[in-house]
């Protein structure tokens, strides 16, 4: 992504924002509400267009997982992946569906209808859904803001999983403790401004201080600059 800008009338939701991530990496985006973590996700997935600016890789190649997905609670498990296989118009939508059921470790769950899951399988379905197309980025918007602990460690397990395996993940989230212990790498975005890129370490490092605490130095950080 190279100098995006996105314009809402009068109102300049990012300003020529500019970072690159690489393939198996896990790159948090983090910042007040309104920082434009989502309108940065949705430019990058092809949702929105950008004002300005230019996005390297083809929303083809881009999985998108938005905060609250469009899945059907009545459905099936892989009733609702047929059906997004086809709607994404994948070459081979049986194929995708029997791959995600077991990269996914939803086999045992693709005859229940979604509604009756749990949060934490729900939301894999939502992720699947997204990697249906084998893309090699995955945009996952606030991927774990309704699972409880032990559901958000299953997630984060899983997601790990796709990094190693090569898949570039980028997500937002609130939870910046949840950015300091899964992302290699941060983007800081405050009134739609990329304020910082970098590891958790270098951030706390930014600020100085001999105690890591990592969410105190994120708020010490936006203090400083201004937010």
């Amino acid at each position: 992504m190279q100098r995006v800008t996105k314009r809402y009338g009068e109102r300049l939701a990012l300003r020529e924002v500019s970072f690159e991530a690489t393939p198996g990496e896990r790159v948090a985006i983090i910042g007040p509400n309104g920082a434009g973590k989502t309108t940065l996700l949705s430019i990058l997935a092809g949702i929105q267009p950008a004002t300005s600016g230019n996005v390297s890789r083809l929303p083809r190649d881009i999985g998108w997982v938005p905060q609250h997905a469009a899945v059907y609670s009545k459905l099936s498990v892989a009733e609702n992946l047929r059906l997004f296989a086809r709607l994404e118009k994948v070459p081979d939508p049986n194929a995708a569906v029997e791959r995600m059921l077991d990269q996914t470790g939803l086999r045992d769950r693709a005859d229940d209808e979604l509604g009756k899951l749990s949060g934490g399988n729900r939301q894999r379905v939502n992720i699947a859904v997204g990697l249906l197309s084998d893309p090699p980025a995955l945009l996952l918007d606030e991927p774990s803001a309704s699972l409880d602990p032990r559901q958000r460690e299953r997630l984060w397990e899983f997601i790990a999983g796709l990094a190693g395996g090569g898949t570039t993940v980028l997500f937002s989230t609130h939870n910046v403790g949840e950015a300091d212990r899964y992302a290699d790498r941060l983007i800081v975005l405050a009134d739609g401004e990329l304020l910082f890129h970098g590891t958790p370490r270098e951030l706390e490092q930014a600020v100085g201080g001999d105690t890591y605490d990592f969410e105190g130095a994120f708020v010490r950080f936006l203090h400083e600059r201004g937010h």
